[in-house]
C-alpha cells in the first residue's frame, strides 16, 4: 500500500511539474497567447493597408481622375493651358480671416 501511495505521489509531482515548468505550462501558454495577440494586431494592420491599396487600385483601374490626381500631387504636373500659382498656408489663413470681416 505504501508503494502505491509513493507511486501516486510521484505521478502527482510529475503532473504538477508539467503544469508549472513544461511545454504546456501556464507561463508558456500565457506567452503563446501574447504572441497570438501581437500577430493578430499585425494582421489587422496589414488587412487595413491591403484594403486601402485595393481601393486605390480599383480607382486607378476605373477612372483617370485618380491618375491625374496622383500625377499632379506626386509629380507636380500641370496641363499646358494652366498656370500654376503656389499658395502658402499663411496666405490662405490671412485671406480667410480678411473675408470674415
Amino acid at each position: 500500500m505504501k508503494a502505491l501511495a509513493a507511486v501516486l505521489a510521484i505521478f502527482l509531482i510529475a503532473i504538477q511539474a508539467q503544469l508549472w515548468v513544461g511545454r504546456g505550462s501556464v507561463p508558456y501558454v500565457a506567452h503563446l497567447r501574447e504572441e497570438v495577440a501581437a500577430a493578430q494586431a499585425d494582421n489587422d494592420q496589414a488587412r487595413a493597408r491591403n484594403a486601402q491599396l485595393q481601393a486605390e487600385l480599383r480607382d486607378l483601374r476605373e477612372g483617370l481622375e485618380m491618375v491625374e490626381e496622383k500625377a499632379r500631387f506626386d509629380l507636380g504636373m500641370i496641363k499646358s493651358d494652366e498656370v500654376f500659382v503656389p499658395v502658402s498656408a499663411a496666405a490662405t489663413s490671412s485671406a480667410a480671416s480678411g473675408t470674415k470681416r
